[in-house]
């Protein structure tokens, strides 16, 4: 079966055929950096790492750029709040947002190009345009795109242009000929970062910056563009005008990118969560609470393309769901210890029949839920194991990898996961685990003894804590209920 993504300009899902034979050009937006990345960052850049692994698990060599705009009004603004230089507070924060995708095991794009290395690109770029007739200089430093000069403008979006003319207006300082024309380049205002361009300094527009890029980086047309779907307009949607109009033969929306993919909104309280509203919480101060790995699995559960509620209690679920996950992988392995793996089940094939119909995450942990119930009642089925049981929980353990790998999952030894879930969850509840760890010693100590009641007493004292203990055959472990 080939890939079938749902595809904003088209409409509908289409069947993937790159351009290249083998190969992918894949342009992800990245974030303004102006402050510490949100969950609805973490949302997108987890759909599109989701995208990326399993283009390269079908084979494809995939070229992942991602950008970080670093220069930009919000920028600016939150620079002069602080009283601090925005070029190095846009640093600061890009290598924030590096931090928090590695914790949520995003994949490295790449490339991942930045505004302000690219000004010769830019600059380049709106002189093509200006050039062609697509854009103008009123003579005031700005420079901007006549969108009805480009017949597609309202293809992306299936807006009505009517109804954006209605919407559109015209700041104090620019000189539009219209007022749908956005702004390729902005004249110098005092203070504020400025390169030097035909038209006097100035800085870009906010939508020529992720052009230039794509077309340094990759070139055109790419295979897909993706990020959020509050980019369909106006950012795409500028981005496909001036692309394509750079371009000169003909005007397709194509010639810039054949398939584009957006990503639904994480709300809160069924409200989309971002910075201008205020209702957001960072990707941080999540993960003060809550295991990368966890929040990453909750992220999962609904599929990329729509919209869903974010709360502790359904993140709370996620992380017991991955403890579930990481106890029976371990648990596997353990009573297959030794056994070569037996035959091949369909769960790889369902899998990738699910990642593959537009990339339907929500499937697979369905799929995965009950391939885990079932190793999980034959690895708890009373008396010795056969040889063929204990093959096919070693093929279940080495699947259940496989699958995590697509997914950015399970990747770590679940003996280390456990208790890094557990400590944090600890945290959470304000649980110290020396105290639990002394609490055992002295149960172990007890139950030496032969004082089973203090050793009831002490496993009580654990429970009115919070905490369950297991005992096995391998020692006794906790873990917060």
């Amino acid at each position: 079966m080939a890939i079938q993504l749902y595809d904003t300009l088209a409409g509908k899902k289409r069947t993937f055929v790159p351009l290249e034979d083998g190969k992918v050009r894949l342009y992800v937006c990245g974030p303004t950096v102006y402050d510490f990345a949100h969950l609805g960052h973490a949302r997108c850049y987890v759909v599109w790492d989701v995208v990326l692994r399993h283009l390269r698990a079908r084979g494809y060599e995939v070229k992942y750029v991602r950008n970080f705009t670093d220069v930009d009004d919000k920028i600016i603004r939150r620079g002069a709040e602080r009283g601090e230089d925005p070029t190095a507070l846009a640093a600061r924060f890009a290598d924030a947002f590096d931090e928090d995708m590695d914790a949520l095991a995003c994949l490295r794009p790449d490339a991942a190009p930045r505004v302000t290395g690219h000004m010769p690109e830019i600059v380049a770029l709106i002189e093509q345009l200006v050039a062609s007739g697509f854009a103008y200089a009123p003579g005031n430093g700005d420079v901007y795109f006549s969108v009805r000069k480009f017949p597609e403008y309202t293809r992306l979006s299936k807006r009505n242009l009517d109804d954006l003319v209605a919407g559109a207006r015209v700041e104090p300082g620019e000189a539009k000929r219209d007022p749908l024309d956005f702004a390729l380049w902005k004249g110098a205002k005092p203070g504020e970062p400025r390169w030097p361009s035909p038209w006097g300094e100035g800085r870009p527009g906010w939508h020529i910056e992720c052009s230039a890029m794509t077309l340094a980086h990759l070139g055109a047309p790419i295979d897909i563009h993706a990020g959020g779907k509050d980019l369909v307009f106006p950012h795409h949607t500028n981005e496909i005008a001036q692309s394509v109009a750079a371009q000169g033969d003909g005007l397709e929306a194509e010639r810039y990118s054949r398939y584009w993919m957006h990503n639904g909104f994480v709300q809160i309280d069924d409200e989309k969560m971002s910075k201008s509203l205020g209702n957001f919480f960072t990707v941080r101060q999540v993960l003060e609470k809550a295991d990368g790995e966890a929040l990453r699995f909750f992220l999962l559960g609904t599929h990329y393309r729509n919209d869903f509620n974010f709360s502790d209690t359904v993140l709370g679920e996620a992380e017991r769901r991955l403890v579930y996950l990481y106890e029976t992988v371990e648990k596997a392995e353990r009573v297959a210890a030794g056994a070569a793996p037996g035959p091949a089940t369909p769960l790889l094939a369902r899998v990738r029949e699910a990642l593959d119909d537009d990339f339907n995450t929500a499937a697979v942990l369905g799929i995965l839920a009950e391939a885990f119930t079932a190793a999980n009642a034959l690895a708890d089925r009373k008396g010795k194991k056969s040889p063929e049981e204990k093959a096919a929980l070693a093929r279940f353990a080495e699947e259940a990898r496989e699958v995590g790998r697509a997914l950015g999952i399970l990747e770590r030894a679940p003996a280390a996961a456990l208790v890094a879930i557990r400590d944090r969850a600890a945290a959470r509840r304000g649980i110290d685990p020396a105290a639990v760890e002394a609490r055992l010693a002295a149960r172990a100590e007890a139950r030496r003894a032969k004082d089973f009641a203090r050793s009831d007493a002490l496993r009580d004292e654990l429970a009115a804590m919070g905490v369950a203990i297991m005992d096995g055959p391998s020692g006794t472990t906790w873990k917060v209920e």
